[in-house]
């Protein structure tokens, strides 16, 4: 049986941090992110669905992001259809993934997805873990990425659901606000812990 772990965090939380080291711990990563930006490629399932509801975010047959980006932001309308075009390719995407890790034999997996809550893929997991820190270190690593403003930092979050919900409906909670080796002793113990 192989064991599927949902991982979820809010924006600069650690998923990522938690991610790389749930893989060295061996567990197969499906990365949410990763399967968009496949999606939004050249060849990409998600282009021609977006091609033909977002005018000129297609160049050269793969999705400018950037243009993308600049129609959905601070746009529930259009956000919602980019939504109602990616996830069901992205739940495919992940469905495909679980398979070839039973059929490898996989004994733990773990779907790495920034709205694990909020698309309801944590119907198919066996286990939840939040990433959490206090909101303070949070600001500080979301405003210390490249590009981010305050306004996308805030939008970002109003898109979510709330740290504190995300941490009640979790099975396991990680802080990361700690470092990286207290995150990874937290890690190393829930993987023990759940494939015992």
């Amino acid at each position: 049986m192989t064991l599927i772990v949902g991982l979820t965090g809010s924006i600069a939380m650690g998923k990522t941090t938690a991610a790389t080291m749930l893989s060295r711990l061996g567990l197969c990563i499906c990365d949410s992110d990763n399967l968009v930006h496949d999606l939004l490629n050249s060849g990409g399932a998600a282009v021609p669905g977006i091609k033909k509801e977002f005018d000129g975010v297609v160049i050269d047959g793969a999705v400018n992001r950037r243009a993308l980006g600049q129609k959905v932001f601070g746009d529930a309308a259009a956000l919602a259809s980019l939504e109602k075009i990616l996830h069901p390719l992205v739940r495919e995407a992940q469905e495909l993934f679980i398979k070839r890790c039973r059929a490898r034999r996989s004994p733990i997996i773990a779907l790495d997805v920034p709205l694990l809550f909020e698309v309801k893929t944590d119907s198919i997991c066996d286990y939840t873990l939040v990433v959490s820190a206090p909101s303070f270190v949070q600001r500080q690593r979301a405003m210390a990425r490249p590009g981010m403003t305050l306004q996308r930092f805030k939008a970002t979050l109003d898109r979510q659901m709330s740290d504190t919900e995300k941490r009640k409906k979790a099975d396991f909670v990680v802080c990361t606000g700690l470092g990286k080796r207290h995150t990874f002793n937290q890690l190393f113990r829930i993987v023990k812990r759940i494939t015992k």
